[in-house]
């Protein structure tokens, strides 16, 4: 219902045969293009703010171009930027795409991927882009200025793209003097650096600076790709490989939509872990982060909201989440199925609304369901009066008139998740008591939002969450406001310690911060009652027991970096409040 932007998707392609081996199986020199086109078609749920492609041709005379790019802006930048493609594009083997979602308030064309590092060797020559948030980049950003380097923008994509470049640089330098010692000269130490190039070198040297979650994928000069996944597994990736091309994507489904692939045809990244492809083709998966005790915390929101339901195993996860909400929601109504219309949120709480209602049916139940909820319109922003653009905004959803009977019937209606409420608040709420219901059971398939996201996810504050404004608010009521000014001292002393933000909400039960929660949301003169029912901490692992990342319920966060965030965002949070 409230959107959540996430940070971003990746789509990689490189060929193994020759171009002329393409254009007779599949009569096109575009193969791959095509294959690229579709897979950040595939993906365009992860990023619709900006997206760019680039390609890299071992092939090219010296003297012409042989790396590749383009970027765009808004919602229809595939398009724009498939649209400029050139001829010399079908000439490549290596190819990558990347699709934008900015978590970082940073917005503009430069800062959509790819990013290049441009050199007159080839093998100096990268090119990256990546599915990523990192919660050091001030400390990253001070490793690398005291090596004496400038970068000239302060965001963690253009740090990275330095820091790997740097290391890059090292390992050409180093076979630079392999090639000299052996007597190479001119040319021939060119060759020799581009045919030894040793990506798993750069990579370590890189990514153990990091703190956050990510996927970073790139390509050099000189016809090395890669793929490297953080060591906590917090975001994703999957890659399919035959003689043909080998491939790598942020979701599965995009694989075996593009390639016409079953699951067993497809591997996940393992956390730590890279792609490797060598510019003459071999590949290899290597361990190149992972010696310390990293936590396993792939992240459940991929599985809750973000990732395309079509693959296999979310569909059946999103079905249990809303299947073992049953008996809350038969709590929540009195046990009275009769006089109960179902529905859900569109789009991504389907799912779950189907796992709920067939959870009432095998118990016995012939539940009534409706479509009572319609997604209607966007705002416009030619409105820029506040009155006039909220009140537009509050008719984004529309309902089906008739769909219950007023005053008799309860209505249950679920939804993904609840972050900030607004949109309940400010529209859904308001529009469902036209309908009249007895009651109205709102419904989220995952727990209670009590924390931010530092990994990928657009909840950088606090404060938004209403969950954390109603603990908040029954700190204030029962007179309990030492422990703000507790927890403020430990953030302020130990931020990265442990997370103490904990502590807000220890004296209250999951009921209470919900009664409040309805408190805070329900709209001035609402005449249905509500409820909220939210899904367990219990539930959410029984649902997706291979995806353990829950900080943003539980405030267990995996990196020091995240603990540290978190904290000092509830100092910024005191002394915005407070002070």
């Amino acid at each position: 219902m409230e959107q959540l932007k996430h940070e971003c998707g990746v789509a990689l392609v490189r060929l193994l045969k020759p171009q002329s081996y393409y254009e007779q199986k599949y009569g096109t020199q575009s193969y791959a293009l095509n294959k690229l086109y579709l897979m950040m078609e595939k993906q365009h749920n992860r990023g619709q703010e900006g997206a760019g492609i680039a390609c890299v041709d071992m092939n090219a005379p010296v003297g012409t171009e042989y790396m590749f790019r383009e970027k765009a802006l808004g919602k229809d930048a595939i398009t724009k930027i498939f649209d400029l493609i050139t001829p010399e594009w079908t000439k490549a083997q290596l190819f990558m795409g990347h699709l934008r979602y900015s978590t970082t308030g940073k917005s503009g064309l430069q800062y959509v991927h790819p990013f290049l590092r441009r050199n007159n060797w080839r093998a100096k020559n990268l090119c990256l882009c990546g599915n990523f948030n990192m919660t050091n980049i001030n400390e990253v950003f001070q490793f690398l200025t005291a090596q004496g380097q400038s970068p000239r923008i302060f965001s963690d994509s253009y740090i990275t793209l330095e820091l790997m470049g740097h290391r890059l640089d090292r390992e050409v330098e180093r076979l630079f003097a392999e090639a000299k010692e052996q007597g190479l000269e001119g040319t021939d130490i060119t060759d020799y650096i581009d045919n030894h190039v040793e990506m798993t070198n750069v990579l370590k040297t890189t990514m153990n600076h990091y703190d956050g979650g990510y996927v970073m994928c790139g390509m050099t000069g000189s016809g090395e790709m890669f793929a490297v996944r953080d060591p906590w597994g917090i975001r994703p990736a999957f890659f399919y490989r035959d003689d043909e091309i080998i491939a790598l994507a942020s979701e599965r489904p995009v694989l075996q939509t593009t390639f016409n692939l079953q699951v067993d045809d497809i591997q996940e990244l393992q956390p730590g872990q890279a792609l490797i492809v060598h510019r003459n083709g071999d590949f290899k998966l290597e361990q190149v982060l992972g010696d310390s005790p990293f936590k396993y915390s792939a992240c459940s929101f991929e599985r809750i909201y973000f990732s395309r339901g079509s693959d296999s195993d979310i569909y059946q996860e999103r079905k249990r989440l809303g299947e073992q909400l049953t008996p809350a929601i038969s709590c929540a109504i009195d046990g009275d199925i009769d006089h109960t219309v179902f529905s859900y949120i569109p789009n991504t709480a389907e799912v779950a609304y189907y796992g709920m209602t067939d959870g009432f049916r095998r118990q016995g139940f012939n539940v009534r369901t409706e479509k009572v909820v319609w997604k209607d319109i966007k705002l416009r922003t030619f409105i820029t009066d506040n009155s006039e653009r909220n009140d537009l905004a509050a008719h984004v959803y529309d309902i089906s008139y008739g769909s219950l009977k007023p005053y008799q019937d309860n209505l249950v209606i679920i939804d993904d998740s609840i972050v900030r409420g607004t949109t309940l608040r400010e529209s859904i709420f308001k529009i469902l008591d036209r309908l009249h219901p007895k009651k109205i059971v709102m419904v989220s398939s995952s727990p209670q939002i009590r924390y931010p996201d530092y990994y990928g996810i657009d909840m950088s504050s606090l404060e938004e969450l209403c969950a954390f404004r109603a603990a908040v608010a029954l700190i204030k009521e029962r007179g309990l406001e030492q422990i703000i000014n507790e927890v403020y001292q430990a953030c302020k002393e130990h931020p990265e310690e442990a997370n103490h933000v904990r502590a807000i909400y220890e004296p209250f039960t999951v009921e209470e911060i919900n009664r409040k929660i309805v408190e805070i949301l329900c709209p001035e003169g609402m005449q249905a009652p509500i409820e909220l029912v939210y899904q367990s901490i219990e539930g959410l692992h029984y649902a997706c027991p291979n995806h353990p990342g829950d900080w943003y319920f539980t405030g267990h966060y995996p990196t020091s970096g995240g603990i540290r965030l978190c904290n000092m965002a509830f100092v910024d949070y005191v002394e915005k409040n407070y002070k």
